[in-house]
């Protein structure tokens, strides 16, 4: 992982404002899948069911329920035709943020734009009526608010998020596992994380990809991550592990070292990619509400 100086902290902002939020309420989430969950939610799909609004016809298959064929119909045309409804569902969208240490680094601060973006995501879902679940890692799950519905609880949510420390050493491993092994459900999920892990990405992402979900990696570095401007004998602790690397910085070493950085968020893409998992990578420099209004939509995950 790159080690680099430590940042000043930046004052802690309000997460979204009452102007974006309105803006947010315009949105909706989006899943590739179809997913139904334990309570019936305001999404609406075709599918046979028992609610009174009747959709559209299939043919019989053996195994249907019989209870669902039109005798009408087969009466006047001798087909079996079974009846569809209009069946509520329920997505279960969940956001899993990376708050370790290094995340407390850069000018807005990774984590503090990870949390805006969870937050914005986590509202979106809420006012929509989906089922929300927040978890916070460094070393391991964290902290948690899991499955929450409906607007009124937009506030505890923000609340939550506001007060997750950044602190700890990252193992998306252990808390991916950790996550896996609870989640019993199908659903969307976005990992908002910088993925600067000694670990790995690798075995957090084949935990998540086990239970079949619909996965988003969104990837946070910092300017000053992406574009080092240091220059001269330096001594750098890693703000996690607190190991010290003394060197001095050159403009090879500097090109060496943005090209390994390049290399690694392509492996990260390239191995998403290759797994069906929608990979984004975003800048701090990049205005969050642009994040969530333009790159998210055109990603598919909001609409």
């Amino acid at each position: 992982m790159p080690t680099l100086p430590a940042a000043p902290r930046r004052s802690d902002d309000e997460l979204l404002s009452a102007e974006f939020m309105t803006r947010l309420e315009q949105l909706e989430i989006l899943s590739r899948r179809i997913f139904v969950g334990r309570m019936k939610g305001e999404r609406r799909s075709k599918r046979r069911g028992a609610s009174v609004e009747f959709a559209d016809y299939r043919n019989y298959v053996p195994g249907d329920d019989l209870r669902f064929l039109d005798w009408n119909i087969f009466a006047r045309l001798e087909r079996l035709l079974i009846k569809l409804f209009m069946e509520e569902e329920d997505l279960n969208v969940t956001l899993l943020v990376d708050c370790s240490r290094s995340m407390d680094w850069g000018a807005p601060a990774k984590g503090m734009y990870a949390k805006r973006v969870a937050a914005a995501i986590g509202y979106i879902g809420l006012v929509n009526y989906d089922r929300v679940s927040i978890y916070t890692y460094a070393g391991g799950l964290s902290r948690e608010m899991v499955g929450i519905r409906g607007r009124r609880l937009a506030s505890q949510m923000l609340r939550f998020l506001q007060g997750a420390p950044l602190d700890g050493t990252s193992d998306f491993a252990s808390a991916a596992r950790r996550f896996a092994l609870r989640h019993k459900g199908k659903g969307v999920v976005i990992v908002i994380s910088d993925f600067l892990d000694k670990g790995g990405y690798a075995d957090g992402l084949r935990f998540l990809l086990s239970r079949e979900l619909d996965l988003y990696v969104v990837q946070v570095l910092s300017p000053e991550e992406i574009d080092p401007t240091f220059a001269g004998d330096l001594k750098l602790r890693d703000v996690e592990d607190e190991d010290i690397a003394e060197i001095t910085v050159s403009r090879p070493l500097l090109e060496r070292y943005k090209a390994n950085l390049t290399a690694f968020c392509t492996e990260l893409k390239d191995y998403c990619t290759r797994r069906g998992v929608t990979y984004l990578f975003t800048s701090t420099r990049v205005p969050f509400d642009t994040l969530v209004m333009s790159y998210l939509r055109q990603r598919g995950l909001l609409r």
